[in-house]
């Protein structure tokens, strides 16, 4: 009877020996599992912190790049504006009569203003019509007329509004 009360106590330790070492050895693969996943998490956490860096760069980028689109644009406005106004320039001297001095030009937008001397009203009419018959100005309008003296001599001093025609 003793021997197999030995033999179930040898039993019973060996199975709780074992039934230990299974424990210790799920919980070791648990803490494995556990030590992977933080690892695993923080990667991510980098790879995410490098990326956020990455957009924001790319953000600063596209700000730049908005910015440089922007000058070019105005670059090119300004390019164009210059060849515009040399091409206003040469068809008013065109236009313009002997009789007929020009004082100031005024541009607001498309929109501009002529001051100017002429000898008599037919002077100021054959030059608006000359702006009319042009292909640069449309909406071609007297605003004032009115004779002044200037060197003992009477003379028509006028203003003229038109608009400059888009191409």
């Amino acid at each position: 009877k003793k021997a197999g009360l030995k033999k179930e106590f040898i039993v019973l330790i060996l199975s709780v020996v074992l039934l230990v070492a299974v424990f210790v050895f799920i919980q070791w693969g648990l803490n494995k599992k556990i030590e992977d996943t933080l690892a695993q998490n923080a990667q991510k956490k980098q790879e995410i912190a490098k990326y956020k860096s990455l957009t924001t760069e790319v953000e600063k980028k596209k700000q730049e790049q908005k910015m440089l689109q922007n000058r070019l644009d105005v670059i090119n406005s300004l390019r164009k504006d210059k060849a515009k106004a040399a091409m206003v320039l040469d068809q008013l001297s065109i236009d313009k009569p002997e009789k007929l001095q020009l004082e100031s030009l005024k541009k607001d937008g498309a929109k501009l203003a002529i001051e100017g001397m002429a000898l008599d009203d037919e002077t100021i009419a054959n030059f608006m019509t000359n702006l009319r018959k042009s292909k640069l100005f449309k909406n071609v309008d007297l605003i004032v007329s009115e004779q002044v003296e200037q060197n003992k001599m009477k003379v028509k001093k006028f203003v003229l509004s038109c608009e400059i025609i888009q191409t």
